[in-house]
């Protein structure tokens, strides 16, 4: 990675809270102790100041969509309040506009059924939490569902199976975005091991 890098972790309410900060602690322990060049991590919500996540968990939120800096990548997770964001003309409109100026969007869990409402994954390899397979084919029955995948990297998009496997993404992603000594520093010194599937 020779040039800074920007992260934006999207949260909202009854985001599940291991989606939002698994992939945030594996992106900021690159950012702080292994990364050669400037990786910023933000949150970006819809206005508020803070969300309440699905099991209490109350986070802070940096930006709104407005405010938000160019990003690079955007996390979207997962939980119940996709089903929100599944309906919602602006925040549908604003994951396609970050696809057309070449965001990186990756999601977690049931993050890819509204990354699938805005049209995203259509006639695209995508995975999913395993309870959800056939909900993500109900609302685009031509995405490629690869419900035993822990992730899918289709290249400008990048979708994790449930909940745990936004970690494995995250690692998969300084892998890409970074290198494999990377990766493997990161792994180190979060002490994760990879999953027995």
């Amino acid at each position: 990675m020779g040039t800074s890098l920007t992260v934006g972790v999207f949260v909202f309410e009854d985001a599940e809270e291991l989606d939002v900060v698994g992939p945030w602690e594996v992106f900021g322990f690159w950012a702080a102790h292994v990364a050669t060049a400037p990786v910023r991590l933000v949150t970006i919500g819809r206005g508020e100041e803070s969300v309440r996540c699905a099991k209490g968990l109350r986070l802070g939120v940096d930006h709104d969509f407005a405010t938000a800096p160019a990003l690079d990548v955007l996390i979207h997770p997962g939980g119940d309040g996709t089903r929100v964001l599944g309906k919602d003309t602006a925040h549908l409109d604003w994951l396609r506009q970050l696809h057309d100026q070449g965001v990186l969007l990756a999601s977690v869990c049931t993050g890819s059924l509204t990354l699938a409402a805005a049209g995203l994954l259509k006639g695209r390899p995508a995975t999913t939490h395993r309870d959800f397979a056939a909900t993500l084919t109900g609302i685009d029955d031509t995405v490629d569902v690869r419900a035993r995948d822990r992730y899918v990297d289709d290249g400008d998009i990048v979708t994790s199976a449930g909940v745990s496997a936004g970690i494995d993404m995250a690692f998969h992603l300084v892998e890409r975005l970074g290198d494999a000594q990377a990766a493997a520093l990161v792994r180190q010194g979060m002490q994760y091991e990879r999953p027995v599937s």
